[in-house]
This record gives structure tokens, C-alpha cells and sequence, in this order.
């Protein structure tokens, strides 16, 4: 276990589930759907798995890649003109045993499955 004498060496988790929202303020319209894809393109080109909901997005990767697109995602907005950029954002980590995000989803349903209509 590391003590607070190691913060400095002190690796992130090898990976985890990140639920982000992005919710740029003072766009032009109350819509930011434009936003919305433009931010699912550039995850779908970082590579790492993710999912678009409702209300945001959840993605799935190591902690250093996960956090690295979010702020990707920060920068590219800012670059296309959002002054300001406030983000919603849930992590998840385990260390017992490897789980997705569509698993996790997948372990519900099974138990809803046998649920009476």
C-alpha cells in the first residue's frame, strides 16, 4: 500500500469508466447539438470505447486516456469558438475485476429479464 510519502510516484488507476457532460455556455442558440457531434467525432477517432446517452457520454479506457480526451474534448470546443465550458463528470474505478460499461448495463437486464410483465 503506498503511503502519502509516495504521492509523487503514485501511478492512476489502469483503467476506468468516466461519464462526462460537457455544457458549453453562451453558444448562439439553446441547442448544442452541433457541439454534441462534434465531440463524438473526435472520440470516435481517440479510439477508446464510449457511448452516447441523453444526457452525455460514457467512455471507457485507461485513466490517463480517458481524462486526456475529455480535455481534448475541452480544447476542440474552445478552438471552434465556446468561451466557456462547464463539465459534468462521474469516474469509476475496481480493482477486483475487469468490467465495461456494457457490462455492467448487461448484469441489470439479466436481473430484469426474469421480472413479470
Amino acid at each position: 500500500m503506498a503511503s502519502s510519502d509516495d504521492l509523487t510516484n503514485l501511478q492512476t488507476p489502469p483503467s476506468c469508466t468516466a461519464d462526462f457532460c460537457l455544457i458549453p455556455l453562451g453558444t448562439p442558440t439553446a441547442s448544442v447539438s452541433k457541439e454534441v457531434a462534434e465531440v463524438q467525432r473526435l472520440l470516435k477517432k481517440s479510439g477508446l470505447e464510449y457511448s452516447m446517452h441523453s444526457a452525455g457520454t460514457t467512455v471507457q479506457g485507461s485513466w490517463d486516456d480517458v481524462m486526456k480526451v475529455i480535455g481534448q474534448c475541452h480544447a476542440m470546443l474552445h478552438q471552434n469558438g465556446v468561451v466557456r465550458i462547464q463539465s459534468d463528470i462521474r469516474i469509476g474505478t475496481r480493482t477486483d475485476k475487469k468490467q465495461g460499461f456494457k457490462d455492467k448495463v448487461a448484469a441489470v437486464e439479466k436481473l430484469l429479464k426474469d421480472d413479470a410483465a
